[in-house]
């Protein structure tokens, strides 16, 4: 019974792969996804699939399915990944003989480029919270340190008081497949959590006083990934940029300045917690301001 080992596989990834819990979830819903495209392609149970159903050909029919559902292409990318990965460990563990579909190409994957704030409309958005209140000094000390560690919205919620250094201004942060960095956080989000801890924080807490979390929601406890996304589309709306920006795009915007600032691709690599290099290397596209002034500033014939 096939369909019964993928928890066993969810298992391996946790143990062995030091997977992240995101990374499980999406490999266990994608797996799900294939064995119910094989149920209504051969009118099977899950339980009635076996490993002589993982084929080349089943594969290939199946991403053909997502296209024509119009799936995107990284979603596509990532489904397959799930099963190649699948697949594999069935093979380790001998409950399949042969890796047929490793043959089987993942899709391209179009490179664009991240979505990012220009330095002068971060300025605008990390004053828009009203820090005559106590949610306020929240919102702008959960901002500032967004945009002063480029850490993502996953690792911000993650973060416990005691993973700030203040006299260091360090804060330690765990990755994906729970990797620790250390990470800058600069005079300005030291400033802003400096109040927040003194000011809101305590308000915040109320009888929860062995709470950990950093960032507190309204009822004391910690705050969720969701959230965050809400905060800042609220002070995005507020401040009309007439764009929809996500936590992930002020990450993308701490590493387009540092790089735009003279910061070498390494360095920022390390910041951003990337396992490769050329993750990294699509922060390097310049903005059109800084390419003209490159070019004014190098070019002989300027």
């Amino acid at each position: 019974m096939i369909f019964k080992e993928i928890s066993s596989f969810l298992k391996y990834l946790r143990i062995e792969k030091n997977s992240s819990p995101l990374t499980m979830d999406s490999y266990e819903t994608d797996l799900h996804q294939f064995f119910d495209f094989l149920s209504r392609e051969y009118n099977l149970q899950n339980l009635e699939i076996t490993g002589d159903f993982f084929t080349h050909h089943n594969v290939r029919k199946y991403l053909i399915f997502l296209q024509n559902e119009e799936y995107a292409r990284t979603t596509i990318a990532r489904k397959l990944a799930a099963i190649k990965s699948f697949v594999k460990y069935l093979v380790r563990m001998k409950i399949i003989e042969d890796n047929f579909i490793d043959a089987v190409n993942i899709p391209k994957i179009e490179k664009r480029l991240p979505q990012f704030l220009y330095p002068e409309q971060i300025t605008i958005l990390l004053a828009a919270p009203n820090i005559n209140t106590n949610l306020g000094i929240r919102d702008k000390a959960i901002m500032e340190t967004l945009y002063a560690t480029g850490i993502r919205v996953s690792e911000l919620v993650s973060l416990d008081v005691l993973d700030i250094d203040f006299p260091e201004e360090l804060v330690r942060v765990w990755g994906k497949g729970g990797k620790e960095r250390i990470v800058p956080i600069g005079s300005y989000a030291k400033n802003s959590l400096n109040i927040y801890l003194k000011e809101a924080r305590p308000l915040l807490v109320k009888g929860n006083a062995n709470e950990k979390a950093l960032f507190l929601n309204k009822n004391g406890s910690r705050l969720s990934d969701r959230s965050v996304r809400n905060i800042l589309n609220k002070y995005v709306d507020e401040v009309a940029l007439n764009q929809r920006i996500s936590p992930h795009a002020i990450r993308h915007s701490f590493a387009t300045h540092l790089l735009n600032n003279g910061a070498d691709l390494r360095s920022v690599q390390e910041l951003l917690g990337h396992v490769k290099l050329n993750t990294t290397q699509i922060y390097t596209h310049l903005t059109k301001d800084n390419i003209k002034t490159i070019h004014n500033n190098t070019h002989p014939r300027r």
